[in-house]
């Protein structure tokens, strides 16, 4: 078991950060030789700063100040100046591993867009919404694992995206309650599903066979956008990307919880234990894919 990074230091910081969000990708990041370890688990700590301003400030106002300041420690950070420890622990990273201060900026703009927007009229603006807050921390994550490949971005981008749609689908009643749903306002008009109906509090809350099949036809798509970014993913860096094929097995058996469950999905959070990620994990990391 590697040894804990010191008290008091920015190490230890985004490692502690890291593991308190019982994120998927805490799972994957434990497979990782030391030095690609600390610069995703940095990055994964910037990324998880930013958006705790939208998710727990809840005034936008205050929220649009905080992410203000963190721009500006971005831009501080790359002119050698980092005053957070995530920061401080991203930097020493950031040449090795072509991390540049537009990919950070990126996060912080689709953080951003939540506190703008809280629909979506279509699926292309629902992407958009993804490449920012999901593709291009795919696109990191793909460089610290090990890319040597072009095309591996693009693998990167379209896994992501999968990604945030299965976090779209596994938390609709959650992100409802606080005012944002990602479904785009076409598809739920196509199915005849209400805004209203993914709001109620008490049984049956939202649910309908009009629900269910919007739902699935969300899914099915999800599993495209997987099989779309296995197919992108180059032999030369299927070994290197064992990371990221982790994340996509965990992600894909929720998603596969969720649909086995009938996508109750209004009134509870359907999660994976820590143990099954784990295992996950390890069998990815033995079978390679």
């Amino acid at each position: 078991m590697t040894a804990l990074p010191p008290p008091g230091t920015p190490a230890r910081y985004v490692h502690d950060k890291a593991a308190s969000s019982g994120s998927s990708f805490y799972y994957a990041f434990m497979f990782l030789p030391p030095p690609r370890r600390e610069a995703i688990t940095a990055f994964y700590a910037f990324c998880r700063e930013v958006d705790d301003v939208v998710d727990e400030v809840h005034e936008p106002q205050v929220a649009r100040t905080k992410l203000a300041w963190w721009r500006n420690q971005v831009a501080e950070a790359f002119a050698g100046r980092p005053a957070h420890p995530a920061m401080q622990a991203l930097m020493p990273h950031a040449g090795t591993y072509g991390i540049e201060a537009g990919h950070l900026l990126a996060v912080i703009e689709g953080c951003e867009t939540d506190l703008a927007q809280n629909r979506f009229l279509d699926f292309a603006a629902l992407e958009r919404y993804a490449h920012l807050v999901a593709g291009v921390v795919g696109e990191v994550a793909c460089n610290i694992f090990g890319r040597t490949q072009t095309q591996t971005v693009a693998y990167a981008h379209r896994l992501g995206l999968a990604m945030q749609l299965t976090n779209i689908i596994r938390d609709v009643g959650e992100d409802a309650r606080r005012g944002r749903i990602y479904l785009p306002i076409d598809e739920l008009q196509r199915f005849d599903v209400k805004a209203h109906e993914l709001l109620r509090r008490e049984a049956p809350w939202g649910y309908s066979d009009r629900f269910t099949a919007l739902m699935r036809f969300q899914a099915e798509r999800a599993q495209r956008c997987y099989d779309e970014a296995l197919a992108l993913l180059p032999p030369e860096d299927r070994a290197t990307q064992k990371p990221g094929l982790m994340m996509a097995n965990i992600y894909r058996t929720l998603l596969g919880e969720i649909e086995r469950a009938g996508f109750q999905v209004l009134h509870q959070r359907t999660s994976l234990t820590p143990l099954r990620k784990l295992w996950i994990a390890a069998r990815t990391h033995v079978r390679g894919r």
